[in-house]
């Protein structure tokens, strides 16, 4: 039970209104002796006015979970873009119009300076409040909705490509909402419009696009002087973060700020990164959604402290922008060799856009070798784990196809100089002394830009130094044939496979022989 707060004489006044609007409408009672009881909090709404909501901080810690799972926001914002005709409804006090059951009435008790009342219809601030709303409005809804509606929590979108069939979409809503007796807030209603503002995007019929006041919060902040600034604004650009290529990797500099908070300095660096974020926010590209029988493109890339990826759909010679990922490496990962980092960037694209992985055929575009390298049977360590949670999806690897966008072409300038340095010598590492348990080893390939592609090997066997030393050798000769290495050179102390490889010569004859195996 929380003793009462004071309130400033503003709020008091807002509150003693409210509470007696609630009693006129019979949306609480007078109680006494409650065994629960709470405070009042006021938060301030966007028109100025005061939202008056109840602290249930001590009631929520006792009761279970409701597990009902919201909507995907982004599976709801695609299935709304694209329409032509848009109408906006909002719930009138939401959750004011479930009922509680009257054993639970007095749990809901809340003090004020003219005493305790509770609520008859369930309040603001419950846990389970916004999964009960949600499963009401999936129940009444079910037979439109996706069709004609789509719904999340208190937030409805009715949704149509004609005028004539939106009349028609609107009715069957309209009788749900009358039949089950919930009302609208005129205020927040928009009907018959071309384009609106949903779950924080903006939506119209040429698709997603970032919601304007969010973007004008960055371009009208000034440069952070401290750390509250600095987190202000990394919270802003989280929210935009799928409309901003490379956003990570962009905001680094003002990402190791947060390393030296007790000297905080904004450098030459971060203020240039704060004006490329403001530059991207300034002209935001139109996302779409993706069309369903035509494959996503997937294009990754990898930097030492960021992991970026872009999802496409190719419509009629035109790229079209679906996703932008963009994930800061910490702690261990930043040691990852390039290979692993191009991998680990494709498994958090799949867990981040799983809807897309598992409705779409998904085409990763790449120059690195992460396919040769996941479905290598003799892999160990977290490329396994990796190789498993990719195999329930549609996955191919293709090189990098014709740049028909100008936000694809920045997005990949980096890859560009990956594969114009990829000729030259490849080298090969072979040595035998990995072998420490008899039952493993591993596989260093280099190439001409210096990036490592290292390759752990199990044995089913117990080998000798020499015996792990062939199979190296193998392993790393096929895996330089599947990514085109031109010229092999294998380096070795081994008499053994000196004999081989002919002491480092000939390699290119070494490949041909492997090929012809």
């Amino acid at each position: 039970m929380q003793k009462k707060r004071k309130q400033g004489e503003e709020k008091r006044k807002a509150i003693k209104e409210e509470t007696s609007k609630l009693l006129t409408v019979g949306f609480i009672r007078e109680v006494r002796y409650p065994e629960w009881l709470a405070n009042v909090v006021m938060v301030r709404k966007a028109n100025g006015k005061w939202r008056m909501c109840t602290d249930y901080t001590d009631l929520n810690k006792v009761c279970p979970k409701d597990p009902y799972p919201l909507p995907s926001i982004d599976r709801l914002v695609d299935n709304v873009s694209g329409f032509e005709f848009l109408s906006f409804m909002d719930a009138y006090s939401r959750y004011n119009q479930i009922k509680m059951h009257p054993d639970d009435e007095e749990k809901t008790a809340f003090i004020i300076d003219d005493g305790a009342f509770c609520y008859k219809l369930m309040p603001f601030g419950l846990k389970n409040a916004s999964a009960t709303y949600q499963r009401l409005m999936d129940k009444i809804f079910k037979d439109v909705m996706g069709r004609d509606v789509e719904v999340y929590v208190d937030d409805m979108v009715a949704k149509s490509k004609g005028g004539e069939d939106h009349c028609e979409a609107l009715e069957r809503v309209f009788e749900v909402l009358r039949k089950h007796q919930l009302r609208l807030n005129p205020e927040k209603c928009s009907f018959g419009v071309q384009a609106g503002k949903f779950l924080g995007f903006m939506l119209s019929e040429r698709g997603i696009e970032a919601n304007p006041d969010k973007c004008r919060a960055v371009l009208n902040m000034r440069s952070p002087q401290n750390m509250k600034e600095v987190q202000q604004l990394m919270g802003r650009v989280i929210a935009l973060s799928r409309f901003i290529s490379k956003a990570s990797e962009v905001a680094t500099p003002i990402l190791n700020t947060r390393k030296k908070e007790r000297n905080f300095g904004w450098t030459l660096d971060c203020e240039e990164a704060f004006l490329r974020l403001k530059a991207m926010l300034a002209t935001p590209p139109i996302l779409v959604r993706p069309e369903l029988g035509q494959p996503l493109h997937l294009y990754i890339s990898v930097t030492d402290d960021a992991m970026n990826s872009l999802l496409i759909q190719e419509r009629e010679k035109e790229q079209c922008l679906i996703y932008f990922i963009s994930k800061t490496l910490h702690g261990p990962k930043k040691r990852y060799q390039k290979i692993e980092r191009g991998a680990l960037a494709l498994i958090v694209a799949s867990r981040r856009l799983r809807p897309y992985f598992q409705s779409f055929s998904i085409i990763v575009r790449t120059d690195l070798p992460i396919q040769q390298i996941l479905r290598k049977p003799d892999l160990a360590g977290r490329m396994v784990a990796w190789s498993v949670q990719l195999s329930e999806f549609d996955i191919s690897f293709e090189r990098r196809g014709q740049i028909k966008t100008q936000a694809l072409a920045n997005f990949i300038i980096e890859l560009t100089t990956e594969r114009q340095q990829v000729d030259g010598d490849w080298y090969l590492s072979v040595d035998g002394s990995s072998n420490q348990t008899g039952r493993g080893a591993r596989v260093i390939l280099e190439r001409p830009d210096g990036i490592l592609i290292e390759q752990r090997l199990h044995f089913d066997f117990k080998a000798s130094n020499n015996q792990a030393e062939y199979e190296e050798l193998l392993v790393g000769m096929r895996l330089a044939l599947e990514i085109e290495a031109k010229r092999l050179i294998v380096k070795s102390d081994s008499k053994e496979v000196g004999q081989i490889s002919g002491e480092g010569n000939g390699n290119g004859d070494i490949l041909r022989q492997l090929h012809s195996l």
